[in-house]
């Protein structure tokens, strides 16, 4: 495929899920030979997580739609990809003859989405859900991102004080109540003993909430924001993921790269992909199925039975799912050509 100009669209302040996919996505374009464009707010982490071959524009928030048109005017991209609601609202606003998409990290909005060309889904159940849309759409899972570099090693039991005969269950994720953290907190307070551990990694707007939740029970423990969750993935007696929304899961790809046992909430993504996988999966909200899960898996623990697993993870290969947006690049880019075409051409009956 020829050299494409791309630009990406992420008005995000921290460096999620989410925003690791677009990051990784564009220093992987940028890698194949491609002209990669970033726009995003001042400040964002996400600048500092591109490879020098991606250049980023700061798009302030006054005006922002103005701002990001004349960028998009400047720049002449081929194609715009947008990511999270503020860019894909922003994207709606730039002229039809312009090729934009989005890749649904949540789900299909109209009011963010419809006026865009093409929508990257990232599990089957979105697609079905795009009652409506008059553009084009691909599924592609989403993939492992590459590590940052200069990843650091293990550690974890050491920094809380664990010994090795700790049950060390963990979940990473944004702390909100989608995530489903509070839930994992009830369950574990409810079924774990006292040689039991619980490390949480993210942060966000329902902290103090889980915090208070957690009633200074000195098993559990909120360790904020990381930008390598690997070293303590591999520590992990076991992942889980108490999602009570999850388009795809990003933590639980990686926590399958670690070779973690994992017991995760059937939410529509981890529950499609999960579903030939070695792993226990529960009802999402539900503290009685994730705490008769955490005994279980703690049993297993106390026996020897809780060992680390070699997951098949081909379904999210990186190199195929780059190739599988790029394909898709060039159907929206002809689709928007032929529409153009079409307006262009004069309407012969009418003339006569």
């Amino acid at each position: 495929m020829p050299c494409q100009r791309i630009l990406h669209v992420v008005f995000s302040s921290h460096l999620a899920g989410s925003e690791r996919y677009c990051v990784d996505l564009a220093n992987r374009q940028a890698a194949a030979g491609h002209e990669v464009h970033v726009a995003g707010k001042r400040g964002s982490p996400i600048k500092g997580a591109l490879s020098s071959a991606v250049r980023y524009h700061t798009v302030g928030w006054f005006l922002r739609g103005l701002r990001l048109r004349m960028l998009v005017s400047r720049l002449a991209p081929d194609i715009c990809h947008g990511h999270l609601s503020a860019a894909c609202k922003s994207l709606g606003g730039i002229s039809s003859t312009q090729n934009t998409i989005a890749t649904l990290h949540v789900g299909y909005k109209a009011h963010q989405h419809a006026g865009l060309g093409g929508l990257i889904c990232v599990n089957h159940a979105q697609a079905g859900r795009l009652a409506g849309y008059r553009g084009l759409s691909r599924v592609v899972p989403n993939w492992m991102p590459q590590a940052p570099i200069g990843i650091m090693e293990g550690g974890i039991r050491e920094e809380l004080g664990l010994a090795k005969d700790v049950f060390l269950v963990g979940a990473v994720g944004r702390l909100h109540p989608s995530k489903g953290m509070d839930v994992l907190v009830a369950a574990f307070r409810t079924s774990a003993t006292d040689r039991s551990a619980l490390v949480i990694l993210g942060d966000g707007p329902q902290r103090s909430q889980l915090e208070r939740l957690a009633a200074g029970d000195p098993r559990i423990h909120f360790l904020g924001h990381r930008s390598v969750v690997q070293p303590v993935l591999r520590e992990l007696d076991l992942f889980v993921s108490p999602s009570r929304e999850e388009s795809f899961g990003l933590a639980i790809i990686e926590a399958m790269e670690a070779g973690a046992p994992i017991v995760a909430t059937a939410a529509e993504g981890p529950a499609e992909f999960l579903a030939d996988q070695p792993v226990s999966l529960v009802a999402p909200g539900s503290s009685s199925e994730l705490a008769t899960a955490l005994r279980v898996a703690h049993g297993k623990f106390l026996t020897g039975n809780l060992r680390r697993i070699e997951y098949d993870l081909s379904f999210c290969n990186p190199t195929a799912r780059l190739s599988n947006i790029m394909e898709f690049y060039g159907q929206v880019m002809e689709s928007t050509q032929w529409s153009a075409a079409k307006q262009e051409r004069p309407n012969v009956a009418l003339a006569t």
